[in-house]
């Protein structure tokens, strides 16, 4: 592990604000402990931001955005190049912090990566077509166009599950449309905030900038303050629904934009003609990847009655083939949960199910023997859509429901 955080340049206590190359800033909060959910012991402390640093990073974004706007869109998009090229540059390791801090495994850690490395192509190619509309004048020697203009310093508050990927999303966008960045990542991924804020200054020192990528660490209330925050016009949140409605509630409140990527409960519907093969295959995917913990993970499968015994059972013996442990092992193909939280809501939800007549058809407990935050891939047979069933559950729960 110690390998690991040299190569990302990350210490035993990692100050968790930046504002720029080299700008690492003092804060008086005291430290959040980084934990590793495959063992549940402690990997490092981060410094979060104190209301003045936060003050600071925001001021800081704020006058970066100043003459950031003003430099021509390609040249933002070379800024975007040269973050992809050293994000391809520290994949692998960047790629383990992930499944180290997050539990998911690795394979899915640097496809994380890869999705960052993607998202910054895409905004290069941006960078040179930010059109805009020209449209006939009734007046004489007039024109008129439609130019886009950037909105200023962004919030960007993250989530455990993707603790890089959807700063990315983002932040490679919003940058080469001229706006700057204020990242909150998630407190229980803090140091996969920590290490791409590392990588971010390298870049904005070699084109001698400071201000664009900057970052708060901090729980709720560094979250609750960027949603009051009227010196940044739009707040980009990816959380709960419960939370994502909070947020929503406050910016719009003053005036400002919110944009969510909040949960999902997501159905696939088994028809009796269906190949099972490939059900079972894309059924296992969606719902055991990243041990369930995706706003995109398949919770429910509402299958016709022709067929459903038999992909009830061969789900059942493909759940039971599937490797637990920990996530940077070959082979594993799930990790633990991310916190001992999830593993309790879990448990609640299945009892709240077998309570609503559900019967468990494999799974449905946790896996004190592996780690003290895994549990067993569960399938739920009920008998309706109970409440439980249109819950979202943040775990590896899949419920089987029947249609004639």
């Amino acid at each position: 592990m110690k390998t690991l955080l040299d190569k990302l340049h990350l210490t035993a206590v990692n100050p968790g604000v930046s504002s720029g190359p080299d700008h690492w800033l003092a804060s008086a909060a005291a430290p959040l402990t980084s934990y590793n959910p495959t063992t549940g012991a402690a990997i490092a402390q981060v410094i979060p931001a104190d209301a003045a640093a936060y003050d600071a990073v925001v001021a800081s974004a704020q006058t970066a955005f100043r003459t950031w706007r003003s430099v021509p869109a390609p040249k933002r998009g070379e800024v975007i190049r040269d973050l992809g090229a050293i994000l391809r540059a520290y994949k692998e390791p960047l790629g383990e912090l992930v499944s180290l801090e997050m539990g998911k495994i690795r394979a899915e850690g640097e496809g994380e990566v890869q999705e960052m490395i993607d998202i910054c192509d895409f905004a290069v190619g941006l960078s040179r077509q930010l059109y805009g509309l020209t449209m006939h004048s009734e007046r004489p020697a007039h024109r008129m166009y439609e130019q886009w203009h950037p909105l200023g310093p962004i919030g960007i508050i993250t989530a455990f599950n993707f603790p890089v990927a959807v700063w990315s999303w983002n932040a490679a966008i919003a940058a080469v449309c001229g706006d700057t960045l204020v990242w909150k990542p998630s407190e229980l991924a803090p140091l996969c905030g920590v290490a791409v804020q590392h990588l971010a200054n390298r870049v904005m020192a070699d084109h001698g900038l400071t201000g664009v990528f900057t970052l708060a660490v901090g729980a709720g209330d560094i979250g609750q303050r960027m949603a009051e925050d009227s010196r940044l016009p739009l707040i980009s949140f990816t959380g709960s629904i419960p939370t994502g409605r909070r947020v929503a509630q406050t910016v719009a409140g003053r005036l400002g934009r919110p944009l969510l990527e909040l949960g999902g409960n997501n159905a696939i519907v088994v028809s009796d003609k269906a190949d099972l093969d490939l059900a079972v295959r894309a059924i296992l995917f969606g719902a055991v990847g990243t041990a369930g913990q995706r706003c995109t993970s398949t919770r429910r499968i509402i299958a016709h009655a022709a067929i459903v015994d038999e992909l009830a059972a061969r789900l059942v013996k493909a759940y039971q083939q599937v490797p637990i442990g920990d996530p940077l092992q070959p082979g594993v193909l799930m990790g633990p949960l991310a916190t001992p939280r999830a593993v309790e809501a879990m448990l609640r939800a299945v009892e709240r199910a077998v309570a609503d007549g559900g019967v468990v058809l494999t799974g449905g407990r946790a896996l004190p023997d592996i780690g003290p935050q895994f549990v067993a891939p569960t399938i739920i047979r009920m008998p309706a859509q109970t409440a439980i069933v249109r819950e979202e559950t943040f775990a590896p729960i899949l419920y089987i429901l029947t249609y004639r």
